[in-house]
């Protein structure tokens, strides 16, 4: 029986309503004063039985909440006969709880849309070769599906064969279609906007990556702050205290209707639902914006950053190393690229895929006797020459002979921040290359932003030489640089910058630099939505969007001011409504609900313009990247 009433609230608020216009109309209109008291009454018993029944269910768990300060206010009434009162206070109780409810699930839309993105069906080849149409659930990795123009993709996976434009906004909050060729990988809930594709499923079901944002948003939406568990703690010893008043103000002045009145005023209702609001806007904004928040905890560690820390590769610079510039000591170095080219050929490191794009077509010679010298470079036997690739401290191992020319190109590399290719043939050197990864596009106009939002230090680590971070640091105005740096140099780096009382957050891949990621006050990882930069990370910014942390910042900035505001609203109309009710004359049980409801709906309100939030004066920044410089052979 309970389980029912509490289903039909929202039709008792009605019922409630209705019979309280039907009093007013019967009292000024009909003048009928019994069927105006009866309506009353009436109304005021529909009200109070759901109120009751979750007053009931709180005092069952030792909690005095704000239903049990309503009911024992609504039956009071009754009992003094106010039945105006009574009926009046439990429906705008009700009719606020129902708005409430309401506005709430609008703060939540980011749930709703991601879900509604959700693909239900997939085109599978069956084994006869033909496509048929199946419940994505019957998908399983492994799978060959086809995607068709307008399609969502029903899981993440490789692209075989077509091409395609594919909307990634719900993955990544970039709204610009991404062109697919094969071997590209694509994610669920994405929509081909056209071309046809045929792709293979690596992950499925909730294993997605979509699946995972679905299921990372609603944990971060239902998890509670420190200022929600303050708030919990605080309602559970204020509720009582506020009964407490009541009874003493009743014992002193022997007036039922101010006590009861004192047990409306004090509700809490607006400081209950403040905060709460606040953090499903904020994490609803940013899941919509490619920021995914793990957690209300979060917004308000970030919100008080005042370091950021950057590791460089992938995060400052694109991550994709390519030639700036060459020097050929040689008339003819067709043979010594080939050479050269061989020798990267049997590597994976990826100065050594920037070497051969470089070279592009070329012959290539067999190798043998590969040596890998830790911290130089390779050693191997081309077509009976010996060939050395490496740094500096490679040649010099090899007694590799640099004249003073050598010697001022590989200075004025360095200086101009590239990493260092030297190919030696036989002890000659013949070639020597700068190698250096592009800083991604509009990435200076974002760190400004981040000045702009008062963060103080902006400092880079990499495992770079430090000429390299130099120049990036100096391109892009950073606070402090360091190269050389071990992932375990980075994150006692870290500990320093934390031991001086600096508040960090370390932006890198999520992947190499999990133990900064995990020991900064925040960890935010730049990934295209990787199992690994979900778990490790307190924020990931998706398909590794810089332009996406200043929004961040600014986000969780504004999330925690408007929790603040929230808190000043609810204690301040609770503050002025007791003061009322003892210092004027024109105070009542109505009233008091009316504003208690308002200030509810206020604080709401407040909450929802999170949903909106953009950082101020953003605009489209583009930057290009400088050209490699001309090849010169010497």
């Amino acid at each position: 029986m309970q389980q029912y009433i509490l289903s039909k609230k929202n039709v008792i608020t009605v019922i409630s309503g209705l019979l309280i216009v039907l009093g007013f109309f019967s009292h000024f209109v009909l003048e009928n004063v019994g069927l105006s008291e009866w309506s009353l009454i009436i109304a005021s018993v529909f009200g109070i039985m759901p109120i009751a029944i979750q007053a009931f269910q709180a005092m069952k768990v030792k909690v005095i909440s704000i239903d049990v300060l309503v009911s024992i206010a609504a039956i009071g009434a009754l009992f003094i006969q106010n039945y105006e009162e009574s009926a009046i206070v439990t429906f705008l109780f009700l009719f606020g709880h129902y708005l409430e409810q309401r506005t709430l699930n609008q703060t939540r839309s980011a749930i709703k849309e991601l879900t509604e993105m959700a693909p239900e069906s997939a085109l599978k080849q069956m084994d006869n070769g033909e496509f048929e149409e199946v419940e994505v659930d019957d998908v399983d990795e492994g799978d060959i599906l086809l995607v068709k123009t307008g399609a969502k993709v029903p899981v993440d996976g490789t692209v075989l064969t077509g091409e395609g434009h594919i909307n990634e906004a719900s993955i990544t909050g970039e709204a610009v279609p991404v062109n697919k060729l094969a071997d590209a990988e694509v994610f669920a809930g994405t929509i081909l906007e056209n071309g046809t594709i045929q792709i293979r499923a690596d992950r499925v079901g909730e294993d997605t990556t979509f699946g995972k944002i679905i299921e990372l948003v609603e944990e971060a939406q239902d998890s509670k702050s420190e200022a929600e568990r303050f708030i919990d703690r605080f309602s559970k010893y204020y509720t009582p205290a506020v009964l407490v008043l009541a009874i003493v103000v009743w014992a002193f002045s022997q007036n039922i209707e101010l006590a009861i009145t004192i047990l409306v005023l004090g509700c809490p209702g607006a400081l209950v639902i403040g905060v709460p609001v606040s953090n499903v806007a904020g994490i609803g904004n940013g899941a919509r914006n490619g920021v995914l928040l793990k957690g209300s905890e979060v917004i308000q560690d970030f919100s008080n950053v005042d370091t950021i820390v950057f590791d460089k590769t992938g995060t400052l610079t694109v991550g994709n190393p390519t030639v700036a510039a060459t020097e050929l000591y040689e008339k003819d170095p067709a043979e010594t690229l080939g050479y050269l080219a061989s020798v990267e050929r049997e590597s994976d490191h990826p100065l050594a895929k920037a070497v051969l794009n470089q070279i592009g077509e070329t012959n290539f010679y067999p190798v043998e006797g590969t040596e890998v010298v830790k911290g130089g470079g390779i050693v191997s036997s081309v077509a009976g020459h010996r060939v050395a690739v490496g740094n500096v401290a490679l040649m010099e191992k090899e007694n590799v002979t640099l004249s003073k020319k050598v010697q001022k190109d590989v200075k004025r590399f360095e200086q101009q921040g590239n990493s260092l290719v030297l190919t030696a043939v036989d002890g000659e050197l013949k070639v020597l290359m700068g190698i250096r990864d592009q800083v991604r596009p509009g990435v200076k106009a974002n760190l400004q932003e981040l000045k702009d939002l008062g963060v103080k230090n902006l400092v880079v680590l990499s495992g770079d030489n430090q000429g390299t971070v130099d120049v990036v640091a100096g391109e892009l105005g950073l606070t402090e640089a360091h190269g050389h740096m071990l992932p375990e140099d980075k994150s006692a780096y870290i500990g320093k910058l934390q031991q001086r009382g600096q508040i960090v957050a370390f932006v890198g891949d999520g992947v190499n630099d999990s133990p900064s990621l995990a020991l900064a006050d925040i960890g935010i990882a730049m990934g295209s939505g990787t199992d690994v930069a979900i778990e490790t990370s307190d924020v990931v910014l998706m398909n590794s969007n810089f332009s996406n942390l200043p929004h961040a910042l600014g986000l969780v900035r504004a999330t925690a001011n408007n929790m603040k505001q929230n808190i000043v609203i609810s204690i301040g109309v609770v503050l002025v409504l007791l003061t009322s009710v003892f210092f004027s004359e024109w105070m009542n049980m109505s009233i008091g609900m009316l504003v208690h409801e308002g200030s509810i709906l206020v604080v709401i309100f407040n909450g929802m313009r999170l949903m909106k939030y953009k950082l101020k004066g953003r605009k489209e920044q583009k930057e290009v990247s400088a050209p490699a410089e001309k090849v010169k052979i010497s």
